[in-house]
């Protein structure tokens, strides 16, 4: 059973994480993200790819301090290496270079070793430029060494070509469709053989 103490310890962890990539930063969310992130998801476009549903500003505010204090969900602010004004400091949120997020949710009680990813480039200008796939795969690599994950799942709408372009060229394969959701539901299982 964790205690409040371990429980903080993995919150400060989070917060101090940043993963350095040829083309992005992914940094932890922070409140000061926040504002940018609404706008986006305010965007019809960008609420049907990821299948959310638009939040007042104060339910985003809330949405992110839980988000922060789950054990179970990890999320990095996907920042173009181009955009940074000056150098990159850590602990800056860089605001100015926000163009998406990833998201890692390991909420299968019945296979610890597996986790979901999302990935969202919500800058319609930085997409197709690898920022994506390079976020994706940093994404995997630190829950892989963090969290011990061996099997990566993505829900993808079906009318989402770019994204299940982009995990189907990163090895994933197609494991069931849900008719009723209009998702592919696609794995990538890095166990060593």
């Amino acid at each position: 059973m964790e205690t409040n103490e371990t429980q903080e310890n993995k919150t400060h962890s989070k917060a101090n994480n940043s993963l350095m990539g040829e083309k992005v930063v992914l940094v932890p969310y922070m409140r000061d993200h926040v504002h940018k992130y609404h706008r986006w998801m305010q965007d019809p476009e960008l609420l049907s790819a990821t299948g959310s549903e638009p939040l007042s500003l104060d339910e985003e505010y809330q949405m992110h301090l839980s988000w922060t204090n789950d054990p179970n969900k990890h999320t990095f602010i996907v920042l173009d290496k181009n955009l940074i004004e000056g150098s990159f400091i850590p602990g800056n949120p860089h605001t100015e270079a926000m163009v998406g997020d990833v998201n890692i949710y390991m909420n299968d009680h019945s296979d610890l070793n597996l986790a979901e990813i999302e990935i969202m480039i919500a800058e319609s200008q930085c997409r197709g430029k690898g920022l994506g796939e390079e976020s994706v795969l940093l994404m995997m690599e630190f829950t892989r060494k963090n969290y011990n994950i061996q099997t990566f799942r993505a829900k993808i709408g079906e009318s989402n070509k770019a994204s299940l372009k982009l995990f189907g060229k990163l090895g994933f394969v197609e494991t069931s469709y849900s008719p009723v959701f209009k998702e592919v539901t696609l794995e990538l299982s890095m166990q060593e053989t």
